[in-house]
Parts: structure tokens; sequence; C-alpha cells
């Protein structure tokens, strides 16, 4: 008898384990939108227990690694934790390496904790791949004294054998890696786990109590609920035609609930002249726009790259840019201030520094502090490009974004203020999905509003694949709050553009969504499709015998009709889904 208790507790003992691992493993599948953005005294545990990579923590001594170049790598110990150290480094990639067996199609997402012996630099992973220029799949700016943790992605066309490494351009200093990761995920994984953030982000269930007004609970009512304003809001950059053309203002007022100019309240475009301001245009389309209930970014007060500032602004000494450049946010602020939601205050401040250099270095942080006063309702945003698209460039990685935005926040009178993250998203190149969710990642541990602002994607065969690849991990992603398409229509969908003009004295479009007829383009059909599929509408239901109906819906603005043919009473209710996370929202009905 004892011998067969042993034996049955032992069966409960491995049916727990088995559970156990099924339920961990369960969860390797899920993808980790975690990212650290602290520098830390020891590094966080590897992301999906490393993942495909060997020793990832290096317990195993050096196995699985080897020297990338001329580097001397060795293991070092502090305290518990054990990491790979590359120095005698003479060339920026002289560092350590793993190789791995790729499989094509498959989306890596990679994270790692890196360390420099001193200072602060940028590291950068990479991929080297055989006959083929090596690829950076991410970067961080890396400090001495603490752990950075990267975070980068990639999708590669072929199976192949790659060789991982790292590189930083100063030889100077030794690297330290520890607990690393490389998860390779199937396109089916990939886009289950959009549609379950979709769920988790986007909806929330309702609860729909229906009383007669003696109190009683009513059952049989008829429901239906429609959504007339979704809380993420898609939208369309667009520019003076708007006020121009009436077919091009139904097109447009149909399908967006924000939008942003195109240059139309630019600073060269509002007073090209010194002095001699006109307002005409953006006042009308304003005026049109708030008309119809459509929210608009302020683009933008200041362009921080020296030749979009017109030949009077780069003429004025240091004393009277100072006075003009308060002066022109007075005056565009004040003018539209309750009118517009978010403001790019610096547009492309990681690339260029103008104002800086004329100014000295908190001219941004300044700029913002005086931003935030004259239009205190609104949100503040840096606007930048090639931090999604483009991962080559050094000047707009995450951690550098993320750098600028504590430099503003640093300013005296600014701790406390929220900066959107503007990404204008222009892809010329063929997007990099992994790279995109892991940088959105990063970005999205500052709890900042982040936003596409200037979407589109370069034409060829498979721009509308990718136009609708990026969309949808974009509104998947719980830390993007809104997308603008850069697809204004303004005469660059002509019949010569459409069949593929690269001339630039034409200003064609990049993506077209609507003809010169205002007909919808297959671009057009495919925002059509998105916009109500990331909509709640027509929904048909009756109340239970408790007079309760429930449904999941998308966060966003509502009317319900309610009719109960007993009574021959119908009743109009609006109300608002906020996101609550998992708590559903009760809503009471007397009729």
């Amino acid at each position: 008898m004892r011998r067969f208790v042993h034996y049955e507790v032992l069966v409960v003992l491995c049916s727990v384990l088995v559970a156990g691992r099924a339920a961990c493993d369960s969860c390797l599948s899920s993808y980790d939108y975690s990212a650290n953005i602290e520098c830390l005294a020891e590094p966080l545990a590897p992301q999906y227990r490393g993942g495909i990579v060997k020793n990832p923590a290096f317990d195993s001594g050096l196995y699985g690694w080897t020297a990338f170049g001329k580097a001397k790598i060795g293991l070092e110990k502090v305290k518990r934790n054990k990491f790979i150290v590359a120095s005698s480094r003479s060339l920026p990639n002289d560092s350590f390496s793993q190789n791995f067996h790729i499989k094509k199609d498959l989306l890596h997402t990679f994270s790692a904790w890196v360390q420099i012996s001193e200072g602060k630099e940028t590291v950068a992973a990479f991929l080297k791949i055989p006959d083929q220029e090596s690829i950076v799949i991410g970067s961080v700016i890396a400090k001495s004294g603490c752990w950075s943790m990267l975070k980068g992605g990639f999708t590669l066309d072929q199976n192949l054998k790659a060789q991982l490494y790292f590189l930083s351009n100063n030889t100077r200093v030794g690297l330290w890696l520890d607990n690393v990761s490389l998860k390779p995920f199937t396109k089916e994984q990939w886009s289950k786990q959009q549609k379950k953030s979709i769920e988790k982000v986007r909806k929330r269930k309702i609860r729909i109590h229906v009383y007669s007004h003696e109190g009683k609970k009513l059952h049989g009512v008829k429901i239906t609920i429609n959504q007339t304003r979704p809380s993420f809001l898609l939208g369309c950059a667009t520019a003076k035609p708007l006020i121009d053309f009436k077919a091009y203002q139904e097109w447009f007022a149909h399908r967006f609930t924000a939008s942003s100019f195109n240059n139309e309240m630019k600073w060269y475009y509002t007073e090209l002249n010194k002095e001699h301001e006109n307002y005409t245009v953006p006042d009308a389309m304003i005026s049109f726009l708030k008309k119809h209930g459509i929210s608009i970014r302020g683009h933008n007060i200041f362009w921080d790259k020296p030749t979009m500032n017109m030949d009077w602004v780069r003429n004025l000494t240091r004393q009277e840019l100072l006075a003009a450049a308060v002066r022109r946010m007075g005056s565009v602020m004040s003018r539209y201030s309750g009118d517009i939601f978010q403001w790019d205050v610096m547009n492309e401040n990681l690339h260029f520094s103008y104002y800086e250099d004329r100014l000295g270095p908190n001219a941004s942080a300044m700029f913002y502090k005086i931003a935030q006063a004259l239009d205190p309702q609104a949100t503040m945003f840096l606007n930048e490009y090639c931090t999604l698209e483009k991962p080559l460039d050094m000047e707009a990685i995450p951690s550098k974004y993320i750098e600028k935005l504590r430099e503003i926040k640093s300013f005296p009178g600014n701790e406390n203020m929220v900066v959107g993250i503007g990404l204008q998203a222009h892809f010329k190149l063929r997007p990099n999905i992994s790279y995109i969710r892991s940088s959105l990642d990063v970005l999205g541990a500052t709890k900042m509003p982040i936003w596409l602002t200037e979407f589109d994607v370069i034409r060829g065969p498979e721009q509308l694949i990718q136009y609708e690849e990026i969309l949808r991990e974009a509104y998947s992603h719980p830390a993007v709050d809104g997308i603008i398409l850069w697809s204004g229509w303004n005469f660059g969908c002509s019949e010569e553009c459409l069949k593929g003009s690269r001339d630039k004295t034409k200003k064609c479009l990049e993506i077209c969504l609507t003809d010169n007829n205002f007909k919808n383009l297959p671009a057009g059909d495919l925002v059509d499709k998105l916009i109500q599929e990331w909509k709640t509408s027509n929904v048909k239901g009756f109340t239970d015998k408790n007079g309760v109906y429930e449904h999941r819906v998308f966060h966003g603005e509502y009317n319900a009709i309610f009719s109960h043919p007993p009574t021959y009473l119908n009743v109009t209710k609006k109300f608002n889904v906020t996101n609550e996370e998992s708590q559903p929202l009760d809503i009471k009905i007397y009729l």
C-alpha cells in the first residue's frame, strides 16, 4: 500500500510539472512587449529564457560564444552575475559573436543587456550574412557602471547561417554583454499576438442594465449599438485643396477623425516675408475640420533643419532670432489655442540643431516650456523621421529619442510635462516589422503618447502589402495612440503619378488613396476596410432574464437605441467607452 501511495504521489507531481511546463511554453510563444529604458545595476533575466541563444546568461562559461574580429573575450563575474567582456578592440566591430541557423520569413525579436567600460557610447547589434552586407538589428546608448537593454528584431527572406556580433565606434571602450535573447515567431503567431493585443488594449466589455422606471429588470429589450467616434484616431494629412473642392471635402470628412496640414501651418507658409503674416488658408482649413469634428495636429511650430527656415530668419542676429521665434509661437499658438490638440513644437530635432546652434543647447527645451504655457490643454510633440524606418540611422534610434525627451523634461518647469513622440514613418526601405515592434516597445516604456504622424510607404509592387502590415502593427501596439496617413490629396494623384512617375516637378504623392475624381484607389479601399474592421457597428441584441446585455466593443463614443415592444418605448442613449483595461463598463438605462 505504501508503494502505491508513493507512486500515486509521483504521478500527481509529474502531472503538475507537465502542466506547468505546458503553461510556461504557452507564455514563451506569446510576444513580450516589455522593455526597460533605465540603466540598471544588474541586468534583468533574458526574455523567453534566451530563445534560440546558446548559453544566454553565460552560466556555462563561454560555451556557444566566440570572438569577433581581433577582440579578446573573457568571462567576468560581479557578485553572482556572469557576463562576457570584449577588450583589446582595434576596430568598431571587434566584439563577441554567436552563429545561428535562421529560417526564412520568421519574425525574430532580439534583446540583450550591454555595458561599456567607461563613458557613454552607442552600441549596436548586427547580423553578418554570407555574401551580403551586415544588417543592424538593434542599438542602444550604453553606459559604464550599469546595464542598458538593447531591443530589436529582423526577418530574413531565405534560410541561412548568420553571425551575431556587436559594434561600437569607440574602440577604446570594452564591451560587456549579458542575458541575450533571440526568439523567432511565425507569421501566424505574430498575427495572433496582434489580435490578442487589440482585444486587450482597444476593446472593453460593456454591460447594459435595462430597467423600467419602477426599477424592474426588463427582459427582451432590443438594443442596437453604433460607434460614432473611435478613441483611436486614424487620420490623414491634407492641404489647401481641402477648401477648394467640395467633392474632396465630402470624401475626407466621411472617413477621418484627425488631420495634419502638409505645409499650411509651417512658419515659411504663414510668414514667408518678415512681419507679413497670412493665415487665410489655415484659418479656412481649421474652420472646415472643426465643423466636422476632426481633431487637428499643429504641424509644425519650428523646423530644426536649417534650409527649412526662411532667408530672413537665417539672417537675423541671435537676439533678433530669439525675439522672432517667441513672436512666431505667440502668433500661431494664440491664434489656434483650443483648436489644436497636438503641437509639433520641434520638427526633426534629432537630426538637426539649427535653433540650438544659434540660441544655445536649451533652445528646444525652452520652446517647449513656452508652448505649454501658451496652450496648456494641448500635448506638445517632438516629430522625427527614421526611428522606425531605418535602423541604421543612429541619429534617431529609440534610445536617442528618449535621451532628447529627457533633455527637454530636465529644463526647469518641464519636469512633469507630457512630451508626445511623433514618428514620421516615411518608409523608403522594406519595413522591418520586428524592428518596428521592438522600437515601439522601447518608446512605449516612456509612458508618453506615441503617434505615427506622416505615414506612407514608397511605391512598388508590394506597397499595399507593406502599408497594411505597418498599419496593423501600429494599431495593435499597446503604446500607439493614433496614426496620420501622409496621403492628403493635392493633385499628386494624376494619371502620370499613378503610372509611377518619379518626376519631382509633378509633386506626386508616394501613396494615393483617391484619384483626381475622388474615387477610391486600392489604398483607399484598404483604409476603408481597416476603418470598418476597427469599429463597432450595427450590433444588435436583447437583454436577458436579468435585464442585462453584454458585448465587447472598441473604445469610443456610442449611440444605442433601446426598444421594448410591450411598452412601445424607444430610447436613444449616448455613452463613452474608455480604456479601463479589464474592468467592464456598467451602463444603466431606464425605459
